[in-house]
């Protein structure tokens, strides 16, 4: 009996042996001949979607009006339904639950294309976009345009309040709109709300860095089975070495609380878990984590720290940001969290105030001159010239509306 069981013995030490060796991709220290890793899909990120009602076109407009953008009055023909809408993303190796906001056109003539549109950086957490219709970003437009159209929180704002906001990273701002795009795909299918084929981007502020991060990931990375029509990105901070040279030679930089967030931010993101006191000097350091609390606007907060970068950071941290050897790790997460060897391949706006006083209008320039000199040709610079920070959005918007429009064939 034992002999006539050695041959099946063989077979299944041969069996598992090539069974070992099909599974060569799961070892670290092997070639993995798979085209890429399985990524999760709409139905694994979706969470739920909660109705928050459905609001006439004429009470958007109103909120246009209300907060400066009556001029896109006449581009308001719909009304929408908006869900608060939660799903899952990506954060240090993990899944989270994070938040955003969806809102759906009624009554198009045709599908609608989908649209993601990504907010400037917010403090308090009663401005998350999630919260409307208590609180009006501006982006919830596009829907009344006529485009299906999801906000992203991001994470650190939302469900995902007890996380210390991720900002300007490039991962996480790239997985909070892809994955929101994804699961919003997935909820619309089962409500069998039909959509057409293209796929629009548009950012301004860390929404044109969040922007330009999801159209890398969308470009680059297949596996996420989305085609990118077109992106409109504006004033995004892409070029952040530059950025921080910048401010290492300006006397003053007018949005203080901007370089709080981001240092908390990256200390945190990255555990590096730094004091304070290595980068901001007395009284400021102490002052950072209520500041950034959740409950104050940025305003209230530059109010409480200083406009000048040589009396808020320490004299070695300030030293270090013009010295070329100081401050290593910061300078090489800045440079890996910025877009220097890749180039956008869908069209592709940038858009940037020439007077910019919180993300220097140079930041867009060398980011435009490194695309074209890299051989892009569909994107395109526009400068506003005058612009400031605050007044650029409306500006940009004039321009990329109707172009994104143009292109939703």
């Amino acid at each position: 009996m034992q002999n006539n069981l050695r041959p099946f013995r063989w077979l299944l030490l041969i069996l598992l042996v090539a069974s070992l060796d099909s599974c060569q991709f799961l070892h670290p220290d092997r070639e993995d001949p798979q085209p890429g890793p399985m990524l999760p899909t709409g139905k694994d990120l979706f969470v739920s979607a909660n109705l928050v009602g459905t609001v006439p076109k004429v009470q958007l407009q109103a909120l246009a009006a209300n907060a400066g953008y009556g001029a896109f009055a006449p581009q308001l023909k719909y009304d929408v339904t908006f869900y608060k809408f939660l799903y899952k993303t990506t954060y240090q190796g993990r899944f989270i639950q994070v938040s955003g906001l969806l809102g759906i056109p009624l009554n198009t003539p045709a599908p609608p294309a989908l649209l993601s549109a990504q907010h400037g950086t917010m403090f308090r957490q009663a401005d998350a976009p999630s919260n409307f219709p208590a609180t009006f970003s501006g982006f919830e437009l596009f829907a009344s345009a006529g485009f299906v159209t999801v906000i992203p929180d991001y994470i650190g704002l939302g469900a995902s309040q007890n996380v210390v906001q991720a900002f300007y990273d490039k991962e996480t701002s790239a997985s909070t709109v892809v994955d929101m795009i994804k699961s919003a795909q997935y909820f619309l299918q089962q409500q069998k709300v039909a959509l057409n084929k293209n796929l629009f981007l548009v950012g301004y502020s860390e929404g044109g860095y969040v922007t330009m991060a999801a159209q890398q990931a969308i470009e680059t990375v297949p596996q996420h089975k989305l085609t990118l029509t077109a992106a409109a990105e504006g004033a995004g901070g892409y070029d952040l070495p530059g950025m921080l040279a910048g401010i290492a030679t300006v006397p003053t930089y007018a949005n203080p609380a901007f370089l709080a967030l981001i240092l908390q931010g990256y200390s945190t993101t990255y555990s590096w878990n730094r004091p304070l006191t290595d980068f901001f000097q007395a009284p400021y350091a102490a002052k950072v984590p209520a500041l950034l609390d959740g409950t104050k606007d940025r305003e209230q907060i530059n109010a409480e720290l200083t406009t000048s970068p040589a009396a808020l950071f320490t004299p070695t941290f300030y030293a270090n940001l013009s010295n070329p050897s100081g401050e290593p790790v910061l300078k090489k997460q800045l440079e890996q969290n910025s877009f220097l060897n890749w180039v956008p391949k869908s069209p592709t706006r940038l858009y940037h105030g020439t007077n910019d006083e919180s993300v220097f209008f140079q930041t867009s320039v060398t980011t435009f001159a490194r695309f074209q000199a890299a051989g892009a040709t569909n994107v395109a610079f526009f400068p506003i010239p005058g612009g400031t920070h605050q007044s650029s959005i409306g500006p940009m918007m004039g321009d990329a509306l109707p172009w994104l429009q143009s292109l939703d064939k």
